[in-house]
């Protein structure tokens, strides 16, 4: 039996996810039980006046007309006894008796997810981290979950996107709200790479300040681990992570680009108690027991020298053998340095052929490409260049980001990818 209209009738009388409806159930096998004996018999059970009066002005015709005004736009409800359900939430401290969602509703129950949390007022440097270590996590498998606020949360559910791989964006308004404005246009890039778009709150459900705390729980509980990327010490990222802690999740946090500076604050007290410090992707993949990437080829190669050069502590003949070939050493490094600077020409050249490799673009797109053909250029320069506002550059490169054609680096620098 389908019983979603009586779950939702529930919480239209009871709150979808307060401690009052659990404590209802707890006297009842099913919600259709439920329904049929709170209407009929509701003086038997110790009720507040204010809920008596909801029971008797909800009617199961208004759920139902509720389930289907959200079909005609395309948005599902699962309820609590739902197969669809996910696992994750279903044993969290009171969980919603309904969750609405557009989208690809099966990519919740994967069994390699993480929850990305960060401030809205993030830094390029942290920008770019959320970036790089999500599109590599993407690339691998791991399902990104967020709560698709602007800052880091954006920047990670579109780092999925650029993977055309899905993310769980969890809202903290009714699921048709636009909010917040900023984001709107990325809805359906996230959809269409099979992301989903889930709320606990009814639809038309404004943006209240109450509501981000509130569904943090969910997204906590929809992660196998917790990443933080940057949060001051009083960022409700911090609210996450804490209920990802006590419901035994692993939380890892991004080590500060500055240990004196406040916005990293939050991150200092989580690796103090106790947090994984994250250095890179491979991190994640190892928690997962995901394979991981070969190191890039610089470090590879710089690693290899520091092997060569570790023979402090060896014996005295060794010592002696790496003393007498440091002429040799020298006259190899000149020629290293012959074959850098080589090598960087062709690089030059090869950078201003980039943009001949790739497809046409049009209008602002086909402008920014011509720009970076050169080499990287700060983000003003561009604008400056251009003659455009930031709002409407950074929209261009943001979908430039996603179909792979250009890469963002610290300090707002942009480069044609190789």
């Amino acid at each position: 039996m389908n019983d979603t209209k009586y779950w939702l009738w529930l919480a239209l009388v009871f709150g979808n996810s307060g401690s009052r409806l659990w404590q209802i159930m707890n006297a009842f096998e099913t919600a259709y039980e439920a329904y049929h004996e709170l209407c009929s018999n509701y003086e038997l059970y110790e009720l507040t006046e204010r809920e008596k009066n909801n029971i008797k002005s909800t009617s199961l015709h208004h759920a139902e007309e509720i389930i289907g005004e959200c079909h005609k736009k395309g948005i599902g409800i699962i309820s609590y006894s739902s197969e669809k359900y996910p696992s994750k939430v279903r044993y969290i401290f009171n969980p919603p008796a309904v969750l609405y969602y557009k989208g690809n509703i099966d990519c919740l129950n994967g069994t390699k997810t993480v929850t990305t949390v960060g401030t809205r007022r993030a830094n390029n440097y942290s920008l770019y981290t959320a970036d790089r270590i999500c599109s590599e996590l993407a690339e691998k498998g791991v399902i990104i979950v967020s709560g698709f606020a602007v800052g880091i949360d954006i920047r990670t559910h579109l780092a999925a996107v650029s993977k055309n791989m899905p993310t769980i964006c969890i809202l903290g308004c009714g699921i048709d709200v636009n909010y917040p404005a900023e984001n709107f246009q990325y809805r359906d890039m996230i959809l269409n790479a099979g992301g989903v778009f889930i709320s606990e709150f009814h639809m038309g459900t404004r943006a209240f300040g109450d509501n981000f705390p509130r569904r943090n729980r969910i997204l906590a509980a929809l992660g196998n681990a917790t990443i933080v990327f940057q949060a001051p010490i009083t960022s409700g990222s911090l609210i996450t992570a804490d209920l990802a802690a006590e419901q035994g999740k692993e939380i890892f946090c991004i080590p500060p680009a500055n240990i004196f500076s406040y916005d990293y604050s939050g991150n200092t007290e989580l690796l103090r108690s106790g947090a994984i410090p994250l250095f890179s992707a491979n991190d994640i993949l190892a928690y997962f027991d995901i394979e991981q990437p070969a190191l890039p080829d610089e470090w590879a190669e710089e690693a290899a020298k520091r092997k060569r050069k570790n023979y402090f502590g060896k014996s005295d003949k060794l010592k002696k053998s790496v003393e007498t070939n440091n002429e040799t050493n020298e006259k190899i490094s000149q020629n290293e340095k012959n074959e850098k600077n080589e090598n960087y020409e062709k690089e030059k050249v090869s950078q201003n052929k980039k943009i001949e490799d790739l497809p046409e673009f049009d209008g602002v797109q086909n402008d920014i490409m011509k720009i970076l053909s050169g080499g990287a250029v700060h983000i003003d320069v561009i604008a400056n260049e251009l003659d455009i506002d930031l709002t409407e550059l950074m929209t261009a490169l943001t979908e430039l980001e996603i179909i792979g054609a250009v890469n963002s680096l610290p300090g707002k620098m942009f480069e044609i990818k190789s």
